[in-house]
């Protein structure tokens, strides 16, 4: 019997939502800082509030859509997160940078599950970062879509992506209670991350948060 996949609630929004999350047992919160689009976003000072109420060990995911190492670091010395999860692609050496200036503090790269060529991008970061992130954006557009699009992308891939890059993955994009013990028998990731899936008019709700949990440990029974 496997162990049931990690939870992420992301999109949280006050310490309220953060403290619903937690009485829920999950292992991590997403905490969205400004982006181009989607959900959830909420500015730096109560990012930082949120994160300095939550006890370990659960993990508080910066979500950032900055690119350059420098201001990476200065947002996550203002925030106080113990994770950053980058949802833009960045710069080669960005990482190492991140690393050399915020020891302790881990990585975690999204991977926008597009095509066969989402499984090579994964593989070749897998090395730079603590584990990977799976989402169904879309950083090609216009108006770059980095995650809460509530779609559901290629499962087959994000399974190559957990078979081939030897780093713990968090699967994201579309996960709902109806799906999740499919997703998890497809891809079996480490983790699982959502937002939209557990929210009623746009805040968390206690019963599909419950379903959820209930669906995710169900599936590995």
């Amino acid at each position: 019997m496997r162990a049931p996949p990690r939870i992420k609630i992301c999109c949280i929004r006050d310490e309220a939502e953060a403290a619903l999350a937690i009485a829920h047992g999950v292992h991590a919160l997403g905490l969205v800082s400004a982006m181009p689009s989607g959900p959830g976003v909420i500015d730096d000072t109560q990012i930082a509030a949120i994160a300095a109420t939550v006890p370990p060990p659960v993990a508080t995911f910066l979500l950032t859509a900055l690119t350059d190492a420098d201001a990476i670091i200065r947002q996550q010395q203002r925030c106080r997160c113990n994770t950053i999860q980058l949802v833009d692609a960045v710069p080669a050496g960005t990482h190492a940078r991140l690393r050399d200036a915020l020891p302790g503090i881990a990585l975690v790269q999204v991977v926008h599950v597009v095509d066969r060529r989402s499984v090579d991008e994964a593989v070749a970061l897998a090395p730079a970062v603590d584990a990977l992130l799976l989402d169904s954006g879309n950083p090609l557009l216009a108006v770059k879509e980095l995650g809460g699009t509530g779609r559901v992308h290629d499962w087959a891939l994000s399974r190559a992506i957990v078979e081939r890059s030897g780093k713990p993955v968090f699967l994201a994009g579309g996960l709902r209670p109806e799906n999740i013990a499919e997703a998890v028998r497809t891809v079996q990731p480490f983790g699982l991350d959502l937002c939209s899936g557990v929210r009623v008019g746009g805040h968390l709700d206690p019963a599909r948060l419950a379903a959820f949990v209930a669906a995710a440990q169900a599936a590995c029974s």
